[in-house]
Formats: structure tokens, C-alpha cells, sequence
């Protein structure tokens, strides 16, 4: 891995990303001193705004790519990722286990910004953090940091505001609907962990998944981007180690293995009256995981594509 921290490497995307403003329809704006990267708030965004988000998630250990695909008949991109050193950009980086909260203002946080906080439990089971004078986060949300929200930001990393750089964007967006899209890697790794898999021995990842219509609404783009994943995405892990711990822990690996698998996630959110914590913490997965033993030479496939809840989340 190179010698720049994650939050190093993330601030040099976000560099592009404010250098290509009006190119890519995002706006920076200065928030108590903290740079602020509008990417799906009051601006349009786009694809390629948000496959630079999802690079700045990722810390730049992985990259984020669009290519042709379809549910049924309808076409749609796939938004697919390349992760290199998965345990750290996704686990340490990309997942959104921050959530930010001040005053009225609420957002998941996502980004190398958590690692240099490090207060969740995930970070003593793989065993990193970061310390650095810089800090760069991802705010899934529907409205710009106050300046309240940069300084506990600035406070709980242990930077100086002018130091921190946030990319904002809400779900019902172009760039917020692609960065959410862009994680079936990391969904895949984060149930493993659930699973009490030794995620040492992950090696590489691939994924994609199908990009959903822009939702009319927040909500409902959490539902769209969610199926995307739990019914569309496909993920391959290339992996070390014997095949019979692969094919125990991968009958519980896809979202079809949880009991609330079946409906388009909207309903299910509805049923469990919004609250993400009642629903079964097992449909968060991809729909399809593939295991590459790199020792073994081994394939194993667990899952399928479920294009019948695609076609009615995206469509109906």
C-alpha cells in the first residue's frame, strides 16, 4: 500500500473533484473554514461525480467504473468496483458506521474520516486507525453541514476545521444513488465480519450492481439503492485458505438468506416502521457471492439475481 494515510489519498480525489466543479455539476463551498463538496444536494451531479465519491469512500484503494446493463428489458448502467486491500478500504473507510448527528442536522458518514475518529468497535477488530491532521468524509444527507456539524467533525478527528473536506450528497441524486451502489464489496465484507469470518484472509474484491432510476425522494432512494444490492448485486472475493470454512460461512453470505428476503426494501423498511435496526441485520448482503480460492483453485457460487424485485423496486 502506498505510503499516504487513507485520508491523504482520499483529499487528492476530492481535489479533483473540486478542480472539476462546473465540468462534473458539483459546487465547493467553504463552511467554517472546512471545505464542502456538493455533489447531490442543490446540484444535479452526475455518474461521473459520483464514481469520484465512491473512489474518495474507498480512499482511493479501489476504483469505481460504469459499464452497460439491463434488468429485464430496461437498460440501466452497473456501477462495478475494483477494491485493492478490501479489508481497509471498505471496512476502515467506505462503510457508513458514523452517524453524524447535531442539532437537527443527521447524515451516515462515510469516508477515511472514520478511521482517524475510531470510536467504533469495528476498528479494534481489525485493528486500525489513523492519526493525521487531515480528514476526509462522505455525508449521506439531504441538506449542507452547518457550521456546528464541521466543528464536531473537526473536534472528534482531532483537526483543525480548515483541515477537513466533506462530499455531501443525498440519496435521491445521481452521485448519491452511484456511491451507494458502488458498495457491494463492501456489503459483502461487512456481514463476513457479522459472520465472524477472518476477513484476513480476503485478498482482492470485485462487485457490481445495477444503477437504479433517481428516486422522487430520499426514502425511496434508500429503498431503490438498497435492492440494488440485496437483489442486483454480484460480488466476487478472492480468498486464501481451506474451502470448507468457505462453503459453511457462504450458505449464510447472499441477502436470500435472511428472513426478511423477498420484497422490494422499501416495504420492509415500511413494515419495521423505518427503523433499520429491527429489520434482520442478514438481508444486508449481496444477492450473489463468489468465493476465488487463490490456494485451492477452487470456485464457490452462493446466491442469485433476483430481476423480479429489481423490475418492481426501479420500475412500478
Amino acid at each position: 500500500m502506498s505510503l499516504l494515510t487513507l485520508n491523504e489519498r482520499a483529499n487528492l480525489i476530492a481535489d479533483e473533484l473540486a478542480r472539476r466543479a462546473g465540468e462534473l455539476a458539483v459546487e465547493v463551498h467553504t463552511v467554517a473554514k472546512a471545505r464542502v463538496i456538493d455533489a447531490g444536494v442543490n446540484v444535479i451531479g452526475g455518474i461521473e461525480a459520483g464514481l469520484l465519491v465512491s473512489r474518495i469512500c474507498l480512499a482511493d484503494l479501489g476504483v469505481a467504473s460504469v459499464h452497460p446493463g439491463a434488468v429485464g428489458d430496461v437498460p440501466c448502467p452497473v456501477i462495478a468496483v475494483n477494491v485493492h486491500h478490501p479489508v481497509v478500504a471498505c471496512m476502515a473507510s467506505q462503510y457508513a458506521g458514523w452517524q453524524v448527528s447535531v442539532d437537527k442536522f443527521f447524515a451516515m458518514g462515510s469516508g477515511p474520516m472514520r478511521a482517524v475518529y475510531g470510536k467504533e468497535k469495528l476498528y479494534d477488530d481489525i485493528g486500525f486507525r489513523e492519526r493525521v491532521p487531515v480528514a476526509v468524509g462522505v455525508l449521506e444527507t439531504s441538506n449542507l453541514p452547518s457550521d456546528s456539524v464541521v466543528g464536531m467533525i473537526a473536534d472528534k478527528c482531532k483537526v483543525r476545521p480548515n483541515k477537513v473536506t466533506l462530499v455531501v450528497a443525498r440519496t435521491a441524486s445521481i452521485a448519491g444513488s452511484v456511491q451507494v451502489v458502488a458498495r457491494s464489496v463492501e456489503t459483502a465484507l461487512h456481514k463476513l465480519h457479522e459472520l465472524k469470518f477472518k476477513l484476513a484472509r480476503i485478498q482482492s474484491a470485485y462487485g457490481f450492481a445495477p444503477l437504479p432510476p433517481v428516486a422522487k425522494d430520499d426514502l425511496a432512494g434508500i429503498g431503490r439503492t438498497n435492492d440494488a444490492v440485496l437483489y442486483g448485486g454480484r460480488v466476487v472475493l478472492y480468498v486464501k485458505g481451506d474451502d470448507e470454512s468457505l462453503i459453511e460461512v457462504g450458505k449464510q453470505l447472499p441477502s436470500s438468506s435472511s428472513r426478511d428476503y423477498g420484497q422490494p426494501f422499501a416495504q420492509v423498511f415500511k413494515r419495521y416502521d423505518h427503523d433499520f435496526y429491527k429489520i434482520d441485520p442478514m438481508l444486508f448482503a449481496p444477492a450473489q457471492v463468489i468465493f476465488q480460492n487463490n490456494e485451492t483453485g477452487r470456485t464457490h457460487v452462493f446466491g442469485r439475481v433476483n430481476e423480479q424485485v429489481l423490475a418492481e423496486s426501479f420500475y412500478r
